[in-house]
């Protein structure tokens, strides 16, 4: 079904070369007294945000301005600014039409990033819908009204999988068949709205252009502020720096820097403005040199520079017992919701993501943009490292 979809819409927009293609290639504007484009990110000061306005204003040339748009803003990426890049903090909500309107309008280029990832029942579904899939769809909207061609979705692994049977995703790529089954909140609200950028591509703007989009599916970042890996290393020091090992080595997860998901927007954003009708309707998985291994597995290689250990070289938990604490878990957190909210890491679903392996095997992204990885896996793990071990809070 994903691979009709992105032909269907790529299709849209005409042969390389010819037809609508053509009419999507970009104009220069005129920008702050010079040449150049106005970049928009939404979710701008979040954990992958905040790596691509820094990205942008460091890396890509021909930007005049970059806009950070969130909910909550961090004064300090309103200071990367030079005398070249501009960068505008714009607070608003992106379930609201009128603030992402107002933050669209005059943007060459919309990197939509912001997201409420909860896989662990601590939002309402409710929101998770509001944010996800309304705010994708403000967007969206806001890009045709204000004549912004370039539309860049930030997606996610889980709008394929794991899904909910277990089924193993080997090396898997853009075009492989696999049954994605979800029942959750947060993996239908990315399925829904990566279909409904993908669907968008060719869609008139305003100006007599069409409507450019892709998505980028990272495959679990890792790296400098990530939520996660730090309340992992929080419950570890709960446990003196031991781990026990719950899962199998021989389970597998592709994994990738944050630094390099930031390089492959930028990329691709240069790309579909030279070949719209190459890369419009397109889905690509991020991927680079970060070793397959089980969650704990790789992990380790970050944390065993802290001094953690994981304990035993098969599960130490049987996996039944597991099962039993994440149901136990769901149940707790359902009985307990009308009086606060308990919702921790451990929950049927985490488990079976956790427990079923899904990896990709491609270079479509190398194929259609020229993407290499900026970062190697050496200085990606160097530099998430050092960040733990300098991060006050966390020593």
């Amino acid at each position: 079904e994903r691979t009709q979809a992105s032909g269907a819409a790529g299709r849209a927009l005409g042969p390389a070369g010819g037809g609508r293609g053509d009419r999507c290639r970009y104009i220069p504007r005129r920008h702050h007294g010079g040449w150049g484009q106005v970049y928009l990110v939404t979710g701008g000061c979040g954990f992958l945000g905040s790596h691509l306005v820094r990205m942008l204003v460091e890396r890509s040339p021909n930007v005049a301005e970059v806009r950070v748009f969130d909910l909550q803003l961090d004064p300090a990426l309103g200071q990367l600014g030079t005398g070249e890049v501009k960068v505008t903090l714009i607070l608003g909500d992106i379930s609201s039409p009128t603030d992402v309107g107002a933050a669209v309008k005059g943007a060459d280029v919309v990197i939509h990033a912001a997201s409420l990832v909860d896989v662990w029942g601590r939002v309402p579904p409710e929101k998770i819908t509001e944010v996800n899939v309304h705010g994708t769809k403000n967007v969206i909207d806001a890009c045709i009204e204000h004549g912004t061609q370039y539309l860049i979705y930030t997606s996610s692994m889980e709008v394929v999988g794991p899904n909910i049977k277990g089924d193993p995703f080997y090396r898997g790529n853009e075009d492989s068949a696999y049954d994605a089954q979800h029942e959750q909140p947060y993996p239908l609200s990315k399925a829904q709205a990566e279909r409904m950028v993908i669907e968008a591509n060719g869609t008139p703007v305003r100006g007599g252009r069409w409507l450019v989009t892709c998505a980028l599916r990272p495959t679990g970042i890792y790296g400098e502020k990530h939520p996660l890996m730090k309340e992992f290393y929080e419950k570890g020091l709960q446990t003196g720096r031991r781990l026990l090992r719950a899962i199998p080595v021989s389970t597998e997860h592709g994994r990738v820097y944050v630094g390099n998901v930031a390089w492959m927007h930028v990329l691709v954003a240069r790309q579909m403005q030279e070949a719209p009708a190459a890369i419009g309707g397109q889905v690509y998985f991020c991927y680079d040199a970060s070793p397959y291994k089980s969650y704990e597995d790789f992990n380790m290689e970050i944390l065993a520079s802290c001094g953690f250990r994981l304990l035993g070289s098969q599960p130490v938990v049987p996996h039944w017992l597991l099962r039993c604490l994440a149901l136990a878990n769901d149940l707790l957190r359902r009985l307990l919701r009308p009086f606060f909210s308990y919702a921790p890491l451990l929950n049927p679903y985490t488990l079976a993501v956790a427990s079923t392996t899904f990896t990709v095997q491609t270079d479509k992204a190398q194929r259609h943009f020229g993407y290499q990885p900026l970062y190697s896996w050496e200085e990606s793990r160097a530099r998430t490292v050092a960040w733990l071990q300098e991060e006050p809070t966390l020593l």
